[in-house]
């Protein structure tokens, strides 16, 4: 993990303007991104369209993403990069990156070696199911 200045420092722009970095400028200009200079990253299986996780990104991380072929997000929680699997060896390999209608969510497709949630789990979606139909 690296630890750099947290989103939303001067740095990386006035709020609701693309942050300064090496984000290519057309992707940076489309991002919507939260008051924190962070978008939502959901993480799936990219051959079985299991959803994995859900990390927040700002640009340095997304480009890093792009760039590396290996998940980077932002803690929120330790305020610094992490690298998914750098720890844990539970690595995404990056397989595809798309964004939503609105360019306010990252899809990173991945190849998931591992658990992707920090408890162990395959997915950080299996614990609290709300509603099943049965259809699944």
């Amino acid at each position: 993990m690296s630890s750099t200045p947290p989103p939303g420092t001067p740095a990386t722009g006035a709020p609701g303007t693309p942050p300064a970095g090496n984000l290519d400028s057309a992707v940076a200009a489309r991002l919507k991104r939260g008051p924190d200079g962070l978008v939502p990253a959901i993480a799936q299986q990219y051959d079985t369209g299991e959803v994995l996780m859900l990390g927040w990104m700002d640009d340095e991380a997304l480009h890093r993403t792009l760039t590396t072929g290996r998940c980077t997000y932002w803690s929120r929680s330790r305020q610094e990069y992490w690298v998914k699997g750098d720890t844990s060896g539970h690595v995404q390999r990056v397989v595809g990156v798309a964004l939503d209608c609105d360019a306010d969510t990252v899809l990173v497709r991945v190849d998931q070696t591992g658990a992707a949630c920090h408890t162990g789990d395959r997915t950080c979606f299996d614990r609290d199911v709300l509603l099943s139909t049965g259809d699944q």
